[in-house]
C-alpha cells in the first residue's frame, strides 16, 4: 500500500516536471532560431516556424497556468460527475439531459473518455439522475469548478401557451480514487436493493435485478450502477463509486473544520446557484460566482465551457493568494 502511495506521488512530480522540461527545450529552440535570423533576416519559413513555436510555447504556458491552480492533492484524478434534475418535472428533467450533452460535448473536447455508469431517465422526456465517469488527466480538478445549481430560463417547449419557464438541475463532481486509498466500509451500515435496468421500454428493458443501489447509512449518500453486465459487476461499480464519495465527504468535513478554524467565513457544499442560462427573452450564459458571460449560448451548450471553468479557478487562486 506505501508503495503504491510513493508510485502515485512521484507519477504526479513527473507530469510537473515533465511539461516544464519540454518547453525549455521549446524555449532553447526558439532562441537558437532567433539568432539564426539575425544573420538572414528575410528567411520568411524561419520566422514564420518562430511564430508558429511562439505560439505553442504561449498555449504550453497558460496551459500550465491553469494547472497550477488545481492544488487539491486529487485534481488530477479522474472524476465522476452526477447530473440530478431538480424540482419542476418534465423541464428539470429535459434540463438535466441537456447538462449531461453539455458536459459529455465537453469531456471529448477536452480529450477525455466518457462512460455512463448510471442513468434513470424522465416519465417524459430528459433525465432525473445520470453519473458519469471522466476518465482523463485533470479531469476532476477541471469539474470542481463545476459543482452547484445550474438556472435555466426559457420558453418550454412542452408548454403549449409558449410560456416563460424556469428550471434548476444540479452537478457535482468527486474524485475517483485508487486502491492506495483505504476508505473504511462496514457491511452493516449498508443497504444493498437490486432493481432491473434500463429505460422506459423496448429492448433496453433488462428481464433480470441486475441494477444495484447502495445506500450508506451513517451518511445516506447513495450510489448505483445499471450499465454493467451483471449484477456482481454493477455492484462493485457501486462500492467503487461509494468509497470515492465517502472519501470526497469526509475531506469536505474536514476542510470546513479547518476552515472554522481558521475563521473564514466560506461554504463548502454544492447546494448553491452557481450559474444562469437565459435562452429567452435574451441569450446570456453568466456564472454568478465570477460574472464571467456570454452570448453564444449555443457553443456553450455544445461544450464550450473553458472561460467558466478557467474564471472561478482564477478566483479561487485570488483567494489563496489573499489569505
Amino acid at each position: 500500500m506505501r508503495a503504491q502511495a510513493h508510485m502515485k506521488k512521484l507519477k504526479n512530480i513527473q507530469r510537473l516536471a515533465e511539461p516544464w522540461e519540454t518547453l525549455e527545450r521549446d524555449n532553447n529552440d526558439a532562441l537558437e532560431m532567433a539568432e539564426m535570423m539575425k544573420a538572414d533576416a528575410r528567411d520568411e519559413a524561419m520566422e514564420a516556424d518562430l511564430e508558429a513555436q511562439a505560439t505553442r510555447m504561449e498555449e504550453t504556458i497558460d496551459s500550465l497556468e491553469l494547472k497550477s491552480m488545481l492544488n487539491d492533492p486529487d485534481a488530477a484524478n479522474n472524476a465522476y460527475l452526477i447530473v440530478h434534475a431538480g424540482a419542476g418535472g418534465t423541464e428539470s428533467c429535459d434540463w438535466a439531459s441537456m447538462l449531461m450533452r453539455m458536459y459529455t460535448r465537453w469531456a471529448e473536447r477536452s480529450g477525455f473518455k466518457v462512460s455512463l455508469t448510471d442513468l434513470q431517465e424522465g416519465d417524459v422526456a430528459g433525465i432525473t439522475r445520470a453519473t458519469l465517469l471522466i476518465t482523463g488527466e485533470y479531469a476532476f480538478g477541471y469539474l470542481s469548478a463545476e459543482n452547484g445549481v445550474h438556472r435555466l430560463v426559457r420558453i418550454s417547449p412542452f408548454d403549449s401557451a409558449k410560456r416563460r419557464h424556469t428550471s434548476f438541475a444540479s452537478v457535482y463532481a468527486y474524485p475517483d480514487i485508487d486502491d492506495s486509498i483505504h476508505v473504511e466500509i462496514n457491511e452493516k451500515d449498508l443497504r444493498v436493493d437490486t432493481y432491473r435496468a434500463g429505460g422506459k421500454g423496448g429492448q433496453h428493458v433488462n428481464v433480470t435485478d441486475s441494477a444495484v443501489r447502495l445506500t450508506h447509512l451513517p451518511t445516506n449518500i447513495v450510489t448505483q450502477c445499471q450499465n454493467e453486465r451483471s449484477q456482481g459487476q454493477n455492484k462493485e461499480m457501486a462500492m467503487k463509486q461509494l468509497r470515492a464519495r465517502l472519501y470526497q465527504h469526509y475531506k469536505e468535513i474536514q476542510d470546513a473544520e479547518a476552515a472554522i478554524k481558521a475563521g473564514e467565513k466560506k461554504e463548502i457544499g454544492w447546494g448553491s446557484q452557481i450559474r444562469s442560462y437565459v435562452f429567452q427573452p435574451y441569450q446570456m450564459v453568466k456564472d454568478l460566482r465570477t460574472n464571467a458571460e456570454t452570448s453564444n449560448i449555443s457553443e456553450v451548450m455544445d461544450g464550450d465551457i473553458d472561460m467558466f471553468i478557467e474564471a472561478y479557478l482564477r478566483s479561487q487562486m485570488g483567494k489563496h493568494e489573499v489569505e
